[in-house]
């Protein structure tokens, strides 16, 4: 019977980065603006997220004001159907988060393992207890 190996998870959890004392960006923020840029609008970005619309909203203008420039743009729905964008401002943000996180597991990534390799193998049971 061949052995399966499972891939390890990401080494980093999650990656908070505080950018001054009153303003971070870590991974719920990230997927959001994330989320914003794939389906076009907050609502749906904050559904596909499990997030509710007034948590998603205020995420946005937390981040709209925290820059000096908006991070997204929206417009009211209604009958032109409204919907949300990342403005340049925003895919910068998000593509500069997502390299410092790429950045930080790479640099763990030899030490998660090594101390992965201490870890009881959940499998086994100690029957001598």
């Amino acid at each position: 019977m061949a052995e399966t190996t499972v891939p390890s998870p990401p080494a980093l959890g999650h990656l908070r980065v505080s950018l001054d004392g009153r303003t971070s960006i870590g991974p719920g923020k990230a997927n959001l603006l994330e989320a914003i840029g794939e389906t076009g609008s907050i609502a749906a970005a904050g559904r596909r997220l499990k997030m509710s619309y007034k948590r998603a909203w205020s995420l946005v203008d937390d981040l709209n004001a925290a820059f000096r420039e908006p991070l997204v743009a929206s417009s009211r729905g209604g009958s032109a159907g409204g919907g949300a964008v990342l403005t340049p401002a925003g895919e910068r943000v998000l593509a500069a988060y997502r390299a410092m996180q790429a950045a930080a597991e790479r640099a763990i990534a030899q030490e998660a393992a090594d101390l992965r390799g201490l870890l009881a193998d959940p499998t086994q049971s100690d029957v001598s207890k």
